[in-house]
């Protein structure tokens, strides 16, 4: 009888991977945004949390019409007498906190911290959760958020559903006076430079913070998923203007706050119970201002339209 061929054999690749080291990577979260207007907000530091917005009375008349010329030499001098008024009771901002806790099993953080530091890796996820709060915080707070607190003399309603180049324009002559950028959701800008090709006017392009974004009349249009979408498929658009300087928009934080680990972000150890938990205390301080009515316009109602079953398609 003829001998049968040997049997070879091989090691097998799903035994051989109990012996190799899998590259791993960091806890990845698509909730993470740019957070632009966080970016392109100039920020204002306060003491003690509080900023007061003194403002001048707006019932006055036309103040201007009161400062005259310097007579002629011949002429006796007849100086006009006025003064300007500011408003009693202003407005005074108190920085909100934006708070969470992290709770830490030790044995987890002792047993599980390599290569990544558990504590670390925890603290970078809420952290970036904080600052999304922040970001949707400063567009929708009911107290200083952009779009709650944007004056009924600066809303308007778009013409045709869909915002279209004489929308934004409509807008800057709200904010004409040195208008900084458009805010708007990542779908409410698409609708925009679908309705600018279809026009013939595609909007051009300009990069900032090494990011290209779509202008309208020199100004960026900024994106931002903190201003919704609702059930609809409308959304708002906004137009500010910023700065002290130009007596627009802000955003306010204090300095040096206890366990501050980045401006008005602070990290502390709150210590461990009798269950070997962990705790840290997460908070960051912040608000924003708008200095003068027309610093800020809102487009109301614009329509960015509802995906259809073709994934090219809008309706």
């Amino acid at each position: 009888m003829a001998d049968e061929p040997a049997v070879r054999r091989t090691l097998n690749e799903a035994a051989a991977r109990q012996l190799a080291n899998a590259t791993k990577t960091r806890a990845q979260w698509s909730g993470i945004t740019p957070r632009w207007l966080v970016s392109f907000l100039p920020w204002t530091p306060v003491e003690a949390g509080i900023y007061r917005l003194n403002r001048v009375k707006e019932d006055q008349g036309d103040i201007s019409a009161e400062v005259e010329c310097s007579p002629r030499r011949d002429q006796d001098p007849d100086l006009p007498e006025t003064f300007v008024d500011y408003e009693e009771a202003p407005r005074e901002y108190s920085l909100n906190a934006v708070t969470t806790v992290l709770d830490v099993q030790t044995r987890v953080s002792d047993l599980y911290s390599h290569p990544y530091d558990q504590i670390q890796e925890q603290l970078r996820l809420l952290i970036e959760k904080v600052k999304e709060k922040q970001e949707n915080e400063l567009v929708n707070n009911k107290e200083y958020g952009l779009l709650p607190n944007a004056q009924a003399g600066q809303r308007i309603k778009t013409r045709t559903g869909a915002p279209t180049p004489d929308d934004l324009d409509e807008l800057i002559t709200k904010v004409w006076k040195e208008p900084s950028f458009f805010l708007a959701h990542p779908r409410a800008i698409a609708a925009f430079g679908r309705e600018c090709t279809r026009r013939g006017v595609p909007p051009p392009t300009v990069t900032l913070f090494g990011t290209p974004f779509l202008t309208w009349r020199g100004l960026p249009l900024v994106p931002s998923d903190k201003l919704e979408v609702d059930a609809k498929g409308k959304s708002n658009i906004l137009l500010l203007r910023t700065g002290e300087k130009k007596q627009g928009v802000i955003g306010l934080f204090q300095p040096g706050v206890p366990g501050e680990v980045q401006p008005s972000l602070s990290v502390r150890f709150m210590g461990i119970n009798r269950k070997a938990i962990a705790s840290y205390l997460i908070s960051l301080y912040c608000s924003s201002a708008i200095l003068t009515h027309d610093a800020l316009a809102v487009l109301e109602g614009v329509e960015v339209g509802k995906y259809h079953d073709y994934p090219d398609k809008y309706v």
